[in-house]
């Protein structure tokens, strides 16, 4: 891995998504889930709104960086309370 040039961020993002989806497994394994639908126009599972989630949140990331000169730390927040609400009530 010394290819890559590792830095605290990166490695907390990383590290985070790994969880996040250690996490998820576990829970996957402990209490199954069912389809639901929720406020996205789609019935979906946990893992389903795990996805729309982040790639939402991604997307969140990239316009406010190529739009705006905000701090990193708004798209951040945006991200983290897009999805929590997707996770929940999505």
């Amino acid at each position: 891995m010394a290819w890559m040039a590792w830095t605290t961020p990166s490695a907390l993002f990383f590290l985070g998504i790994a969880l996040i989806l250690i996490t998820m497994t576990i829970l996957e394994i402990r209490t199954p889930c069912i389809e639901r639908k929720g406020f996205l126009p789609i019935t979906t599972t946990r893992g389903d709104r795990l996805f729309v989630g982040l790639l939402s949140s991604a997307f969140i990331h990239l316009g406010f960086v190529g739009l705006t000169e905000l701090s990193i730390w708004v798209p951040f927040t945006v991200s983290v309370i897009w999805l929590s609400t997707v996770l929940k009530w999505g």
